[in-house]
């Protein structure tokens, strides 16, 4: 029989669904509500910080573990936003995006049949990264739609094996915030069962109706055992500039970068310099963003109300799932492809964001990160939908 030149863990999930719809948007003229990256210009300062960098030839490779300016810069930041205290010597790695972050975050610290606890609905890499990593990944179900979490049948997915559990708070694709109230008791099961947290918490400055941004690794008893994965895309609209962070206690963080290291070298060195300066934005920059989203927000929702949806409204990131059962067709999949071909807009298939497919064959995610026109665009198509 002839060999397979594939690997195991390669046959064991598929392409990104999310990066497919955008692949199917720009095959059929469709507006793009799929992928969540803004259709509009990142800030001029960022971008003049950008341009500057690149004139005085920051051309060549960084520290492996980023520039001293970028990591002085996520320190203060995380310390004065987060409340996190953070060596920027011995506890950031600068990485290629959040996505790197999370891989190079799993692979140096969970080992081969060791389990780690996801909740679903779940942004579709972590389970693609518990697989590469050689993790079990193990499923804890969130109900739509207010989300809320039985801390009883949480309990019970615990067992020696575990050694980490994925939080992303504000959720993609739900919307949910996690509150501190919340947060304590997960950070109770991580000690008791003593297992790492791993908080992905690239939204947290898009926040709604009072929100507030938890991060775990201000929890008593769990800065030591709490990695926190952040970076610039989502709040400073540069998506494809991919810089992002992992921050983590000295010892964590010296295995995430002799991974990282190994994975990517190093992120780009004059976006690193732009995007340190643009962690010293001043405070009304973080303010605005949460209402200029916010407005977005209810755009899509009661445009998505007026044609016939059933959307929950999220209270952080920038995603809106919305129920479909009612418009008659077999599945989300069926529903997205009509959707992409026939009407003109893209949404993600909400099977995308769970184990069992038939826990999102009535879902599909919309993206709200674009110009009013677009999001107009979208919705006038929408209203054509039978």
């Amino acid at each position: 029989m002839a060999r397979t030149f594939t690997s195991a863990k390669a046959r064991c999930f598929t392409e990104s669904v999310i990066r497919e719809m955008t692949r199917l948007a720009n095959r059929h003229g469709a507006v793009n509500l799929a992928q969540g990256f803004p259709d509009f210009a990142a800030p001029a300062a960022i971008k003049a910080a950008a341009k500057a960098a690149i004139d005085a030839d920051r051309n060549q490779y960084a520290i492996t573990w980023g520039t001293k300016n970028l990591r002085d810069a996520i320190a203060r930041r995380a310390k004065a936003y987060n409340g996190i205290d953070v060596d920027p010597e011995t506890m950031v790695t600068v990485c290629c995006g959040a996505t790197e972050a999370m891989i190079a975050t799993m692979l140096a610290t969970v080992d081969p049949g060791e389990e780690v606890i996801i909740f679903e609905p779940f942004y579709e890499n972590y389970g693609p990264d518990c697989i590469l990593s050689g993790a079990q990944p193990v499923f804890y179900r969130l109900e739509p739609p207010d989300f809320a979490i039985d801390f009883d049948a949480l309990a019970k997915l615990f067992t020696p094996r575990t050694k980490a559990i994925v939080l992303n708070t504000p959720n993609n694709p739900t919307g949910k915030v996690f509150t501190r109230a919340e947060l304590q008791r997960i950070a109770a099961l991580c000690q008791e069962h003593d297992c790492l947290a791993i908080t992905d918490e690239i939204y947290e400055y898009i926040l709604y109706d009072g929100a507030q941004h938890v991060s775990m690794a201000t929890l008593p008893g769990m800065a030591e055992r709490t990695v926190t994965i952040s970076g610039h895309s989502k709040t400073f609209s540069v998506t494809g500039w991919r810089i992002g962070y992992a921050i983590a206690p000295p010892a964590i963080t010296a295995a995430i970068r002799k991974v990282h290291d190994f994975l990517t070298v190093g992120a780009p060195h004059p976006l690193q310099e732009a995007a340190a300066a643009a962690l010293e934005f001043p405070p009304q920059f973080f303010l605005d963003l949460g209402a200029s989203y916010t407005k977005r927000r209810d755009r899509l929702f009661e445009g998505l109300e007026r044609a016939n949806f059933k959307p929950v409204k999220p209270k952080g990131a920038y995603y809106i799932m919305a129920d479909i059962g009612h418009f008659g067709f077999r599945d989300d999949v069926a529903f997205a492809k009509h959707l992409v071909e026939s009407v003109g807009v893209a949404g993600v298939p909400g099977s995308s964001f769970f184990r069992d497919p038939e826990a999102g064959k009535r879902w599909i995610r919309f993206c709200f990160p674009k110009q009013d026109a677009t999001i107009d665009a979208a919705l006038e198509r929408l209203g054509n939908l039978q």
